[in-house]
């Protein structure tokens, strides 16, 4: 039974939503107590209620109105409620989303320091899909708790661990090349960017489902440290850069949710893990380097690894002509300049996909933003001396370039679609804890659902 939940048929005291501080539909006694506590039922507060008999009759929470409204507003009830069981009255919005804002609100990643989640569990609301909500629960768990593992628990070795324990959860096959094996099978970016480290770089491959169903095809930026090679970070920069597999991360968090629901489809997720180190044989700056496509690329800068990396795999993904083709990326500091962390940039050429995709993120709470593949912005990425340099030789347009650069890996493939995400909340909103976070996969799901099952 999981924390967050009650089981089944248990009754739960009230917990009174209202919105916009609107307590008309509360009882009449709890709106006599409020008044007299000097409550108004403000957003994000709560009251809890006395009972005639000294104990608790219930409880009071304020859910904001109009464009600040949040779906997951009730996210920061486990850390407000007493120990107990809750049911969920009055008007909490969509009842699925505040399930499971609630749920995941109850996160806590106690793995170097005791965190015991909280004791308040929810009374599922009727109509909610129990399995479902587990689910995703698990889902956004896994990734979360593997972003937020430091580099030093979760390398290339621990990040291929934790994807066959995935594997193996649902029955799915692996393939795995390691180190200077990655240049006898053809995967030479993901080999100049880990060859400096001291956990071998590798390809992740897991593969699962009817081989005659459409095919998936996700691939996750799996750099799990990045000290920015030779162009070294500054040390402020660093400090995040455990979350620099944020796009595998979040690539294995929706293989479970398609894996977990038997979703008929073809999978293959693919995670090129790599640690980008600074050593005598690191890859330079003005190193020309070859890739699978066959075309040479022109190191401009070594800080920009991710799309070397993912440049191999997703080539590999197109030798099979997927459907639909996704990548996970925490790639660029200018789509985080132009939409904050809240917001990952969704790249794709597919208006159906964009069109399909924009509805479900919105429909999940699970928010992105569109930004054009600006094909005038393909001149900056020239090179004197290579096919293509990895980087522009300006400041301008950094997460539209960076995702010019994938598309020239990215064909032939039915649908492309290319997200630059954060995988971190910096400060802690309801239901998301500061930390690592999944981002889009909900809304991935939700799409790969409509469009396959």
């Amino acid at each position: 039974m999981p924390t967050y939940l009650a089981p089944s048929g248990e009754a739960g005291l009230p917990l009174y939503c209202v919105t916009g501080a609107d307590l008309s539909a509360i009882p009449e006694a709890a709106r006599a107590f409020a008044a007299a506590a000097g409550s108004k039922g403000e957003a994000g507060k709560l009251l809890l209620l006395p009972g005639a008999d000294g104990g608790l009759a219930g409880a009071l929470f304020g859910i904001a109105a109009g464009p600040r409204a949040d779906a997951f507003a009730c996210g920061a009830l486990p850390g407000l409620l007493p120990a107990g069981d809750w049911r969920l009255e009055g008007d909490p919005g969509d009842a699925r989303l505040a399930a499971l804002a609630f749920a995941l609100g109850s996160y806590r990643f106690a793995r170097y320091r005791k965190s015991p989640p909280p004791e308040a569990r929810l009374v599922l609301p009727a109509g909610i899909d129990r399995d479902a909500l587990a689910r995703t629960v698990e889902a956004v768990t896994l990734v979360r708790d593997l972003v937020n593992t430091p580099a030093n628990d979760m390398g290339p070795p621990e990040l291929e661990a934790a994807a066959r324990a995935l594997a193996g959860r649902h029955g799915a096959q692996v393939r795995v090349v390691v180190g200077d094996a990655l240049l006898g099978a053809n995967f030479p970016l993901i080999h100049a960017v880990g060859r400096a480290a001291d956990r071998a770089p590798r390809l992740i491959e897991i593969t699962a489902g009817d081989p005659d169903a459409p095919k998936v095809t996700l691939v996750g930026k799996g750099v799990c440290f990045d000290t920015g090679g030779l162009d070294l970070k500054p040390s402020a920069a660093m400090l995040l850069m455990k979350k620099d597999m944020g796009g595998a991360a979040n690539a294995l968090g929706l293989a479970h949710l398609l894996l977990a629901r038997s979703a008929r489809v073809r999978l293959k997720v693919l995670i090129p893990a790599a640690e980008n180190s600074v050593a005598g044989n690191a890859f330079r700056p003005g190193d020309v380097l070859a890739s699978r496509k066959g075309l040479s690329v022109e190191v401009g800068n070594t800080d920009a690894e991710g799309r070397l990396v993912l440049a191999d795999a997703l080539t590999l993904a197109c030798e099979e002509e997927p459907d639909l083709l996704i990548d996970f990326a925490t790639l660029t500091g200018a789509a985080r300049v132009a939409l904050g962390p809240q917001l990952p940039a969704a790249f794709t050429a597919d208006e159906t996909v964009a069109a399909d995709l924009a509805r479900h993120a919105a429909a999940e709470a699970d928010p992105l933003w569109r930004l054009p593949l600006w094909q005038p912005y393909a001149g900056l990425l020239e090179s004197k001396v290579a096919d293509t340099n990895n980087v522009s030789a300006g400041p301008f347009a950094g997460a539209i370039t960076a995702a010019l650069f994938l598309e020239k890996f990215a064909a032939p493939a039915g649908a492309w679609l290319h997200l630059d995400l954060f995988a971190w909340n910096p400060a802690t909103r309801p239901g998301r804890p500061e930390g690592g976070e999944a981002q889009t996969i909900r809304a991935l799901d939700a799409l790969i659902a409509h469009r396959y099952g």
